[in-house]
């Protein structure tokens, strides 16, 4: 096939570094970071639309700016220039260049790189346009939550290998902002892949710092390199938990002004990806489907309730329980998304069904279904349990006595928001696919709303950071699956134990859901251990 040739011929060029994967390079100080020059990151592509395409890399040179020039061809060789232009990296931006291709032509692959004044070009990167009009397929590659110090980026690598994807989505937890040992603690941090800056990132150096720290890993570097992404941001892009006002990982008294660091925080992701500034956006996918982008941190978030908080010197906790679910568990408004922008996706999704979109995908931060602790997981609690891990399981397992959820940082803790975003999707009688990633493990539900399919909840697992598994090590991971699953009528399938990635393959009348499973994070490896795969057919909102 054409496209295998094209990619062959990439390859030969050396551009995609075919040694990479090979060579497990610890990742570079952070004086080397600061010293380098020239091309410093690579290539990335992203927000891609039928007609355009948005470029970055990162030049720097041996002192003030640098002009640049980029080229977009049809072919590895560049025999036919099909667009161009000059952008100027300036220090401001830390030498980042987001120049925007226009006048291509839909669903189409192209080639594309940078040359500075002497004629030094940058690797060669591939990307595709968003197809327009009839389309038949389209296959998406889902990340999520990829913590340097953990392990290496296996997911990146093999996804990175394939021809059979036409557009990453990163649904957020990019990187981590902790400091040196801390998530990971002590032995779990993998020697070769220490993080820079060594401390917690606070200021615009610090968050651009690390961001050079993770964009330095190779797997990460082919995987932009080779296909174009649509991001967003969740919370370890800024401090963990994070909603409008604050974050739980972020101490004003110590740490400074909360919307001073979010605004370092946000420039320095925008400087470093080949993001747009729109807070929220959407993305046509021909006929096939609408891909919907929110925001779900730091716009709209009301701030996250706390079971621990809720049960905090009560005499009688089962009671103190139902109270808090009857009270400000469903209060009408708390919010995730914001008045302003549960308008806009209300109103995309009747916009999407009514211009004849066989799908409405959205693509988001936290898991949209519902999860209770199963009670045997508190039935199963050894004795020789800490008092930290034993008041965590006593407070799930009275809280799933009442009916209510464990984790408050999803969908989960926003009921009566959950319950609208639903109720838009229903009365535009949408086909709704939410993709959704934070909780490291892998997820499939069915969406009710009092009873009625409203829709399916494909949640990823992580890149490399560790799920619930961690926190219950008591359980064998195939137990703690049976019995969640059991516990939870709008839970199909999970994987609690494993790393990894998931593909979806949209065509007009299903979708198809696959995850995809590394044997290992602690080795370099692209060796998938597992897969599991489910679909859902058009007009049933229903995983098979």
């Amino acid at each position: 096939m054409m496209l295998d040739l094209d990619r062959r011929g990439l390859l030969r060029l050396g551009s995609l570094g075919i040694g990479a994967l090979a060579a497990p390079l610890a990742v570079p100080a952070a004086a080397s970071l600061i010293a380098a020059r020239g091309f410093t990151h690579n290539v990335a592509s992203g927000e891609p639309r039928a007609a355009s395409v948005m470029l970055w890399t990162r030049y720097v040179p041996t002192s003030g700016e640098a002009r640049l020039s980029w080229q977009v061809a049809e072919s590895a060789d560049f025999a036919r220039i099909v667009a161009e232009g000059s952008v100027t990296a300036r220090p401001e931006q830390d030498h980042c260049v987001k120049p925007v291709a226009e006048g291509l032509q839909p669903g189409r692959w192209y080639f594309y790189r940078f040359m500075d004044g002497s004629g030094q070009a940058s690797p060669v990167g591939r990307t595709r346009t968003l197809p327009q009009g009839p389309t038949q397929r389209f296959n998406l590659g889902v990340f999520s939550c990829s913590n340097l110090p953990f392990g290496w980026f296996n997911a990146y690598g093999h996804a990175a290998a394939r021809d059979d994807l036409d557009l990453i989505v990163h649904l957020g937890d990019y990187l981590y902002e902790y400091e040196r040992g801390r998530y990971p603690d002590g032995d779990l941090a993998l020697a070769q892949r220490v993080i820079e800056p060594a401390g917690e990132i606070i200021a615009l150096a610090d968050y651009r710092l690390r961001y050079a720290a993770y964009r330095a890993d190779a797997d990460l570097q082919r995987l932009h390199q080779s296909f174009p992404m649509v991001m967003m941001w969740d919370d370890h892009e800024i401090a963990n938990d994070a909603w409008m006002g604050g974050a739980e990982n972020h101490q004003p008294e110590t740490e400074g002004d909360w919307n001073a660091r979010r605004a370092a925080a946000m420039r320095a992701y925008r400087e470093w990806l080949p993001v747009s500034d729109n807070v929220w956006d959407s993305y046509e996918i021909g006929d096939l489907a609408t891909l919907f982008r929110p925001e779900t941190r730091l716009t709209g978030r009301t701030q996250p309730l706390d079971l621990g908080a809720a049960l905090a010197g009560q005499q009688d906790p089962a009671a103190a329980m139902v109270a808090f679910r009857d009270g400000s568990w469903q209060d009408q408004a708390r919010s995730m998304l914001g008045a302003e922008q549960e308008r806009w996706l209300a109103d995309g999704f009747a916009a999407s069904t009514r211009a004849g979109q066989k799908w409405q995908i959205l693509a988001q931060q936290v898991i949209m279904g519902s999860v209770r602790m199963a009670p045997d997981i508190a039935a199963m609690l050894p004795a020789q349990a800490g008092e930290d891990i034993r008041r965590m399981v006593m407070a799930g397992a009275l809280a799933a006595q009442a009916g209510l959820p464990f984790n408050l940082d999803m969908w989960d803790g926003y009921p009566a928001a959950r319950k609208r975003l639903l109720q838009s999707a229903l009365a535009a009688d949408a086909n709704l696919i939410t993709l959704s990633g934070d909780s490291h493990n892998a997820w499939a539900f069915d969406l009710d709303l009092d009873g009625t399919p409203a829709g399916v909840d494909l949640a990823v697992q992580a890149v490399t950071s560790p799920g619930y598994e961690t926190y219950v090590p008591w359980v064998k991971p195939d137990d703690l699956m049976k019995v969640t699953v059991a516990a939870n009528p709008q839970l199909k399938w999970a994987d609690l134990s494993r790393r990894g990635y998931m593909t979806v393959q949209i065509e007009p009348e299903q979708a198809r859901c696959e995850w995809l499973f590394l044997d290992s994070i602690r080795e370099r490896s692209t060796t998938i251990a597992k897969r599991h795969s489910m679909q859902v057919l058009r007009g049933t909102n229903r995983l098979i």
